[in-house]
């Protein structure tokens, strides 16, 4: 594989690139789920090929095939260089790009068992069983599971002498449980919402996880929620738990701080972002309880964010976001860090593999345990008078990511420091600074877990990414709660 990177390198340098680096990419995936009992899809697939970056005239250019023969690889370069010529008659500026010392360097997820020496058999009766765990419940109209395995294995090589290979194992897996009845569906969903849990570990996770363990108790809050009383309409104390505290920092915190965004060059899918340039190192994002991290390194945990180099072979970091309350920074690129007065990037260009470009990513955006200790238990009994709120149900934020909205699937009374009622269909609304500015306590290590996201969308043509969000329950003052659902 190195030898074909090889080839793109020298026709590329040949044709006028002054900057290369070709990315060969084997990605293999199998893809799971059942539906009431019966296997709903199976797949086992395999990708191979190159992509081709180059910079010629000061513009980049970028090409890809699935040809990995001398021919097909050297086409692919020139393509590359016929784009960045032609983008270089119509640019603004030349490319300038932080300087980064090349490495040479092989790396693997850390991980116990290879996820593709388990048989497709083994993984589905998993599944079924999980499935007749949940329908076995009484009130139970629907069972959905999944489970997910990715080998992503690169060589990344550049004109400037770079030379990494890298391999990276994913397993996720999930379920939930619907429970149709009059007119009202309700959901519960194990470990969370939009596909469970997924990190970058083996097979191993799927034992932690303990699915079938969890899957009746699953069912019956689905049933049990159609007699639950109507999450109350008005301004309340809320408490969220860990996952849903992470999709709240996927919308609010890691989307706005894409440099990509803030300059005006990304705008798919999740808009612009309210953090202008000024706003650095001067906006109060959040209360001094409020330590946000961008942590690609694998000591921060196996999230999907984690690697050893990104994408233009930049050195997986931790980038302080928010520091104690205040903006402190961006993600960014080789090609972006001088806006911001960096000398170097903070290694987070990605790409979903070798056929797009690599873009600004999420890596793992993860909120810091609270440094006293701090249970769950102890933070609700602590409470007087809110609303304790698990997994998302649903997510709305506007095109600067500072209006949201989320839904829910299940919340909890809490009056005296007591959970007392179940609660449907809860909600809460913000805006993002004002949101982060009234969390006042956060639960200590013991507590904190660092979610997957496994289907952040982001580019065009679109790319699919995993990125990370580590978090602990917390609490937060005086929320807009229950808008949502007005009418259920």
């Amino acid at each position: 594989m190195k030898y074909v990177a090889d080839w793109a390198l020298n026709l590329a340098s040949l044709r006028g690139a002054s900057y290369t680096d070709a990315r060969v990419v084997d990605d293999r995936s199998r893809a799971l789920a059942t539906k009431n009992g019966k296997v709903g899809s199976a797949s086992d697939s395999e990708s191979q090929g190159i992509g081709i970056r180059v910079i010629a005239d000061g513009a980049w250019g970028f090409a890809a095939s699935d040809d990995l023969s001398k021919s097909g690889v050297e086409g692919a370069a020139e393509r590359a260089v016929e784009i960045a010529l032609a983008s270089a008659r119509v640019k603004k500026e030349s490319i300038r790009m932080a300087p980064e010392k090349p490495a040479r360097a092989e790396w693997t997820t850390p991980y116990k068992i290879d996820p593709f020496t388990t048989s497709v058999e083994q993984n589905l009766e998993l599944l079924l069983k999980v499935d007749s765990e949940l329908r076995s419940v009484t009130g139970v109209t629907l069972a959905e599971t999944n489970m997910n395995f990715r080998r992503e294995e690169q060589w990344l090589v550049s004109s400037e002498g770079a030379d990494i290979h890298q391999t990276k194992y994913t397993t996720g897996a999930g379920y939930a449980a619907y429970a149709f009845a009059g007119s009202e569906i309700q959901k519960r969903s194990y470990p969370t919402s939009f596909g469970g849990q997924w990190q970058n570990k083996g097979y191993e996770l799927i034992g932690e996880l303990k699915l079938v363990e969890n899957a009746r108790r699953i069912g019956e809050e689905a049933v049990a929620l159609h007699k639950a009383d109507k999450c109350p309409e008005g301004v309340f104390d809320i408490i969220l738990e860990s996952a849903q505290l992470g999709l709240q920092i996927h919308e609010s915190v890691g989307h706005p701080i894409e440099l990509d965004r803030v300059l005006g060059m990304e705008a798919n899918f999740a808009g612009t972002s309210f953090l202008t340039l000024d706003k650095l190192r001067k906006l109060r994002y959040g209360s001094d309880l409020v330590n946000v991290v961008a942590d690609a390194r694998q000591e921060h945990g196996p999230g999907l964010g984690t690697f050893a180099y990104d994408d233009e072979g930049v050195p997986a970091q931790c980038t302080p976001i928010i520091s104690n309350g205040l903006f402190t920074g961006y993600l960014s690129s080789r090609e972006t860090a001088h806006t911001i007065g960096l000398e170097r990037s903070g290694g987070t260009l990605r790409a979903e593999g070798w056929n797009r470009l690599p873009i600004i990513r999420m890596t793992n955006i993860s909120i810091l345990p609270g440094e006293k200790p701090l249970t769950l238990e102890q933070l609700i009994s602590d409470t007087d008078d809110g609303i304790y709120m698990q997994t998302n149900r649903s997510w709305s934020i506007d095109d600067k990511r500072y209006n949201f909205q989320f839904g829910c699937e299940m919340g909890w009374e809490i009056k005296n420091g007591k959970r007392t009622r179940m609660l449907k269909n809860p909600s809460y609304s913000g805006i993002t600074t004002e949101f982060w500015n009234s969390m006042d306590a956060i639960c200590s290590r013991d507590e904190w877990t660092l979610w997957g996201t496994p289907n952040c969308g982001k580019g065009q043509p679109q790319q699919v990414m995993g990125t990370g969000h580590g978090a602990s329950p917390a609490r937060f003052r005086n929320i807009k709660v229950g808008s949502a659902y007005k009418g259920s």
